[in-house]
């Protein structure tokens, strides 16, 4: 069943003939998925160094990576990705305070979601696109999560990607132009006009969606399109809700960062969105209305 859906997800999306290639394929798949993760927990570990040194205002390159609590330089044999966790048991191997379990977390979640990418988007150049995205959104999401706050460098990075993305894919210009304004101008004007009512009623200056998230949908969705956008908004703001709801029950607290779930929602919207989107439009508009309604809205934002 595995070699069957990896050979269909390559053939799918390399025009490789499934049937013709079937045993090379399945041994290619072998090989490469164990070298995509290996891959994927090696820039997992540089991750770890971003999330936790960028909210700090720490250099990602002038010093070498040492323990937070003692200032010790970590050894090189203690540089392995996961493992050397593992090895040390979670602990320093100078001072023995204990090591968080997010640093092989982060690095095993940026190589499982290498893998999928790679299974989902087959050989090419757009999975090497979508698989910095990808680590992209971690550091976006964990970094949000710790400091209810997002670095607008980290996330114009996303447009940027958009560049390449372009030459790779059939997405328009005015398709992506539509997917960065479709969700982030509600999102500024629900910011905007939530953020008077609280200060009328609070004095406080807060926003119900901050600008952080709003840059980061806009961003995206010039990456992604409009037709993924939908989706990924939808995802997010469910996972928001349920996980809103627990954390108001164990905390008290009403406030939590939206970033990771817009993150989670992106991803998923990154990899199924547009067939989601299609697959609803085929469902409610038969073909020649669906033509006729894209062609109408394009139309009228241009």
């Amino acid at each position: 069943m595995y070699k069957n859906f990896a050979l269909a997800a390559l053939a799918a999306h390399t025009g490789w003939k499934e049937w013709q290639y079937y045993d090379n394929l399945g041994t290619f798949m072998l090989m490469a998925i164990p070298i995509v993760f290996l891959y994927g927990i090696c820039i997992g570990s540089f991750l770890n160094v971003v999330i936790i040194r960028i909210p700090l205002g720490e250099s990602l390159i002038k010093r070498s990576s040492h323990c937070m609590t003692c200032g010790s330089k970590i050894r090189i044999i203690d540089l392995i990705p996961v493992f050397s966790w593992l090895f040390l048991r979670g602990k320093c191997h100078n001072c023995g305070e204990k090591i968080s379990p997010r640093y092989p977390i982060v690095e095993s979640l940026n190589g499982l979601l290498y893998v999928a990418c790679f299974l989902i988007f087959g050989v090419n150049t757009y999975t090497f696109i979508m698989c910095i995205f990808t680590s992209l959104l971690i550091c976006i999401g964990f970094i949000d999560w710790d400091t209810m706050d997002m670095y607008v460098p980290m996330l114009l990075l996303i447009a940027v990607l958009a560049i390449p993305a372009h030459f790779v894919t059939y997405l328009t210009i005015q398709e992506r132009l539509i997917g960065g304004a479709i969700i982030a101008v509600p999102f500024l004007l629900i910011g905007e006009i939530s953020g008077i009512y609280i200060k009328k009623k609070t004095g406080e200056k807060i926003r119900g969606i901050e600008l952080g998230d709003t840059i980061l949908m806009a961003c995206a969705g010039v990456l992604l399109g409009w037709k993924a956008m939908i989706p990924a908004t939808f995802i997010s703001i469910f996972l928001a809700a349920i996980f809103g709801m627990i954390i108001k029950k164990k905390t008290g607290e009403s406030k939590f960062a939206f970033g990771p779930y817009l993150c989670m929602g992106l991803l998923i919207g990154a990899w199924f969105g547009e067939e989601l989107t299609d697959l609803y439009m085929n469902v409610f508009f038969p073909p020649e209305e669906m033509t006729y309604y894209y062609t109408s809205m394009i139309s009228s934002i241009f």
